[in-house]
């Protein structure tokens, strides 16, 4: 946190003044709630969010959120104290994240693909006081009410109808009502924690991210930037708000430079072709399972979006054939890949637009602020071309891992952010990944990346997904496998999958065992729960005595 206590200089403000301390903070701070107000000083009457058959202009959504911040300081709340929220896209949900920052309070946006007790163990272990939730979480949320002793207060984001008596209490609407939409001048430092969200724990017990403002603008600033957002600029938003891919990556940046966020609560391939056209959307980004269903979907896949000028995706690299096709969907748009984790306020890295053309299977260089390395087990720094682990350095880090020092310290050793993601950069400055340190198969005495195998197999014609695990074997240690999603209306045998790889991989990076199924788990956020994967095959070549 900056030392808002001591200022010694023309305007003369002395540490013993807490009312000076303050002016010199509204002055020269970086606080993510300061976005809005600028936002509606400069784009006041434009719209901002668009959802549904809503709009709100800019000097509405700031009014909402300083409505919402003061009611919550109305309740006793302390500076840094946790208010979760447990909701879809919706337009309240974002105001509650922008009046906690400008509140001094922290936005923990509740990750829907959880397990409730995974979500009680998270705001147990974030003492949130406040939980604000959607009527369709009404048994969940009564759940947290009895779990989580820190909770003094439950919000509904709905208003309850004159009939239904099923969600007793008050509405954010109330708690609006009890604030001022004034603007709020709360002493906040800038690296002062501003939002708290939960890892997926695809391998342990999710943990806390702590972000700070600071972290957060710049990150900001960063992604506009990249992905050249401008006033005149019109986003899809479709991925959850619960994840920093949206809310750091893409809602924040809009709401920075005056462009309008058109707001969904989920992804339906023929909605989300009829909001691009409806609204001339300019930018979006979506999943690659999200692309392939509006390629493969009957109503949507002879469309083209010729307003589009940059289409995004995350997560991973497709294959060449699905980018072709991209592309001829959207033919004025640049098809480019975005990389991070929340650790790192993504995103880190972006594709620049000659990579998708050249380099379509790297995740481009760093952003602006970002630096990033090469670093081996020793923490030695390597030479551009060799494969370690990438580090990076930048404002954009996490503050910590919220009363974990220990992973805090782990991540953050010789000085450098650790990400567990194995890679090397080549002349140019682009990062190639190979695979996450976890999920690297030891094969035979040699290393295989699950993820040069998934890009192999989804290659292949009938393969619309793809995860490559390792399994305990009696010879090779761990073996590769499979687990394939088919393409709807196609048959393939194993055989032929496996034919596919050695044809292209060495032989030791070839499946095993293909195994087919008709979905993967996955986390809220669409990622393979690959520890899943390996829970339910793990006695496929070791069955039990």
């Amino acid at each position: 946190m900056q030392d808002t206590g001591t200022f010694s200089g023309s305007a003369g403000f002395t540490k013993s003044d807490d009312r000076d301390a303050l002016a010199l903070n509204l002055i020269n701070r970086v606080s993510v709630g300061d976005i809005t107000t600028r936002a509606a000083d400069v784009y006041g009457a434009r719209p901002a969010i668009i959802e549904g058959s809503r709009s709100f202009t800019f000097s509405d959504f700031d009014d909402l959120a300083n409505r919402i911040g003061s009611g919550l300081l109305s309740l006793g709340l302390s500076k840094g104290d946790v208010i979760g929220v447990m909701s879809r896209n919706c337009t309240e949900a974002l105001a509650c994240y922008f009046a906690c920052a400008k509140a001094g309070l922290i936005f923990c946006p509740i990750n829907l693909g959880l397990r409730t007790e995974e979500i009680i163990y998270c705001l147990n272990d974030a003492k949130a006081r406040v939980l604000i939730a959607q009527h369709r979480f009404s048994e969940q949320a009564a759940a947290l009410s009895r779990n989580v002793e820190s909770i003094r207060h439950l919000y509904w984001i709905e208003k309850a109808s004159e009939t239904d008596h099923t969600h007793p209490g008050p509405t954010l609407h109330d708690l609006s009502l009890a604030g001022s939409n004034s603007e709020l001048e709360v002493l906040i430092g800038d690296r002062d924690p501003v939002q708290l969200l939960y890892t997926s724990g695809t391998t342990s017990r999710p943990k806390g991210v702590l972000t700070s403002h600071l972290a957060v603008t710049m990150t900001a600033l960063s992604s506009a930037l990249v992905n050249r957002m401008t006033p005149e600029s019109t986003t899809l938003m479709t991925l959850p708000l619960y994840h920093c891919a949206l809310l750091n990556g893409r809602a924040v940046p809009a709401m920075a430079v005056g462009a309008t966020a058109v707001l969904t609560d989920g992804f339906q391939e023929v909605e989300t072709a009829d909001l691009i056209e409806r609204h001339e959307i300019t930018t979006l980004v979506l999943l690659p399972m999200m692309y392939q269903g509006l390629l493969s979907h009957p109503e949507t896949a002879q469309r083209r979006f010729p307003t589009v000028s940059r289409a995004c995706y995350a997560m991973t690299p497709m294959p060449e054939e699905r980018l072709k096709a991209i592309r001829w969907m959207f033919p004025n748009a640049d098809v480019v890949l975005g990389a991070g984790q929340t650790e790192f306020t993504p995103p880190a890295t972006y594709q620049q637009p000659t990579h998708q053309w050249e380099k379509a299977s790297s995740w481009g260089p760093p952003t602006p602020l970002t630096r990033a390395a090469i670093m081996d087990d020793n923490g030695e720094l390597l030479r551009r071309g060799h494969t370690g682990e990438i580090v990076y350095r930048g404002p954009q880090a996490m503050t910590e891992y919220l009363n974990n020092p220990e992973e805090t310290a782990q991540s953050f050793r010789g000085g450098w952010f650790h990400s567990g993601d194995i890679g090397w950069i080549d002349e140019e400055g682009v990062i190639w990944f190979a695979d996450r340190k976890k999920d690297v198969i030891k094969s035979g005495g040699e290393n295989v990346a699950s993820i040069e195998v998934e890009r192999c197999l989804m290659g292949h014609p009938a393969v619309a997904e793809a995860a490559v695990i390792g399994l305990p074997h009696p010879r090779w240690g761990e073996a590769v496998t499979a687990a394939v999603v088919l393409k709807s209306n196609v048959t393939v045998d194993e055989e032929e999958l496996i034919s596919h790889c050695r044809h292209r991989l060495s032989s030791f990076k070839a499946p095993k065992s293909i195994q087919f199924v008709e979905n993967f788990p996955r986390t809220g956020t669409g990622k393979i729960k690959k520890h899943e994967l390996r829970q339910s095959l793990a006695t496929l070549y070791c069955p039990p005595e």
